[in-house]
């Protein structure tokens, strides 16, 4: 507001505050001087004309002194000198003025809920040093006070109808409000004040809440990108190992093939140079048998031919033939054979290459980001177990239940599996009354307990202690006994974890092994048990 009023103020030519201002007949203001000397620069004579809008005047117009703007510039130059010397704050149009001031009325420094009026310093000592004021009620500028007075008696509102949710004066209270649900407007505040804690005790902790679980989002995001980065760089090792192998391979191949080939080679030689003497041999023999063909002697004839007879050569080839292909087969298989082994080898490696897994939660909200919805099985459950509560709770009952014959139904023990498999990350809470909680392949004979072969796993709750049991092994787990049995199976990572579920989460026992099937949770009730009415129910989270 004062920078507007400054700007109002100011001359158009110097941006200055209006010195010795004067009027010109379009109606705009300026400095004395700084109109004269714009006048004074015009280059047609006699045409005179306003900075501002251009209309040009004829002749040059006498300029007046504008009292009223003397007047403003005076008292802006005045609060101006008053507020840098401490002095007393003059209230604009956006602020909350001073009821009692008669004048120039300045900012309000209180505002008092009883006299339903609003007070600078000077006029709100009386309220400091007079007793009358001394129980008045003093908050800080408002402009809304007149909500607090009664449109009706004219009175201030210090009641609180409850009935009719509204503020009301004692006149009012005894009239049309009379027999409804009063109380004092302190009272109400009170009450509201006490609502609006609660309120922002609620918020806090959903914000709490929210940042715990931001922060559980943030670690997930962390571990996601370990994991990749590990698996990338484990598949890499792994890759590059396998053409390592394969240029070391073919390198043994390509020396053992050249040395087969110049052992070959030298042997075909051989049999060459033994051919081309042959031929050499028999080429010398017929050249001799031709010039003895040609002797008309008798007699030298026959000599000559039974000398030569004794030089024979063998007419047969002592040369094997085979097809090129035939002489690499062997290094072909042998080749082939040991490929194989590599390649099972290094599926080997990969098997024993474990691909960095998110850490196990801390906390119960941790673990609660993988709680899963779970229903028991009915074509699984025994004969003597009851579903119930949407196949979530079991129930062991004396009585045949009578369920239809199904090949996936546990015959011998009073146990039934989980409808789904689970897969992953899962948790899952049970409420338990002397049971065995765990998890089994679905391939798990149906004459079988739970915890008595390689394919299950059960924690025994009893009423003061836990057992855990495996492979038909039975180990004994301490730790605080609880009616909620906690969960957490890590397929991936191959880990299994039991919880007592309280106050705080305490790890009662943690399996690490090597799931080879998909796994189904398992609820067993025993037979020594079931006269206790023992019972047992997959929790909602």
């Amino acid at each position: 507001m004062a920078q507007r009023q400054t700007e109002t103020l100011s001359c158009s030519v110097c941006l200055e505050l209006l010195k010795e201002p004067v009027t010109v007949p379009c109606g705009h203001s300026y400095c004395r001087t700084c109109i004269s000397s714009f006048w004074d620069g015009e280059k047609e004579k006699d045409v005179y004309s306003c900075p501002q809008c251009r209309q040009t005047f004829t002749p040059r117009p006498v300029l007046m002194k504008n009292t009223v703007l003397v007047e403003l510039v005076d008292q802006l130059k005045e609060s101006r000198l008053q507020e840098a010397a401490g002095g007393p704050s003059f209230a604009a149009a956006e602020d909350v003025a001073c009821d009692s001031c008669t004048k120039r009325k300045l900012k309000a420094f209180k505002s008092c809920l009883n006299c339903v009026a609003s007070y600078c310093e000077e006029h709100l000592q009386p309220h400091y040093q007079s007793a009358a004021f001394k129980r008045h009620r003093l908050v800080d500028p408002s402009n809304k006070l007149q909500e607090n007075i009664c449109s009706r008696h004219d009175e201030v509102m210090k009641m609180f109808c409850r009935t009719d949710q509204q503020f009301i004066c004692f006149l009012c209270s005894v009239e049309e409000h009379k027999g409804h649900d009063m109380v004092s407007a302190a009272a109400e505040h009170t009450e509201r004040q006490r609502e609006l804690q609660e309120s922002r005790a609620d918020i806090y902790k959903n914000i709490q809440d929210r940042e715990k679980e931001l922060q559980l989002l943030e670690e997930q995001l962390k571990s996601i990108q370990l994991s990749a980065d590990h698996t990338v760089q484990h598949s890499q090792q792994i890759i590059t190992e396998l053409i390592r192998v394969l240029h070391r391979r073919s390198s043994e191949l390509e020396k053992e093939v050249r040395s087969k080939q110049q052992t070959e080679v030298n042997a075909v030689r051989a049999l060459q140079e033994k051919l081309e003497q042959e031929i050499s041999e028999l080429k010398k023999r017929d050249a001799e048998l031709q010039q003895i063909s040609t002797t008309e002697d008798h007699i030298q004839f026959v000599l000559s031919y039974s000398s030569l007879s004794a030089l024979s050569v063998s007419t047969h080839s002592s040369i094997t033939h085979t097809h090129p292909h035939s002489c690499f087969q062997e290094l072909t298989e042998h080749l082939h054979t040991i490929l194989m082994e590599d390649w099972t080898n290094v599926c080997g490696t990969v098997e024993r290459v474990k691909v960095l897994q998110l850490p196990e939660p801390m906390s119960r909200a941790g673990f609660l980001q993988y709680s899963q919805k779970i229903t028991l099985d009915p074509n699984t459950a025994h004969r003597h177990l009851r579903l119930s509560e949407g196949n979530r709770k079991v129930t062991f009952m004396f009585e045949d239940q009578l369920h239809h014959h199904h090949p996936d139904r546990f015959t011998v023990c009073p146990q039934v599996l989980s409808r789904k498999s689970l897969t992953g990350r899962c948790y899952w809470e049970v409420e338990v009354r002397w049971v065995g909680v765990g998890v089994a392949y679905k391939s798990i004979s149906r004459n079988c307990e739970f915890g008595s072969n390689d394919k299950s796993w059960m924690l025994q709750c009893s009423h003061n202690n836990y057992t855990f049991i495996h492979n038909n092994i039975y180990t004994k787990v301490s730790g605080p006994v609880s009616s909620r049995i906690g969960v957490y199976v890590d397929h991936t990572a191959a880990t299994l974890s039991f919880y007592s579920v309280g106050d705080t989460m305490t790890l009662l026992h943690r399996v690490n092994t090597t799931f080879t099937e998909p796994l189904h949770a398992g609820l067993y009730i025993p037979r020594s048990f079931a006269f206790t009415g023992a019972n047992a129910e997959l929790c909602k989270l």
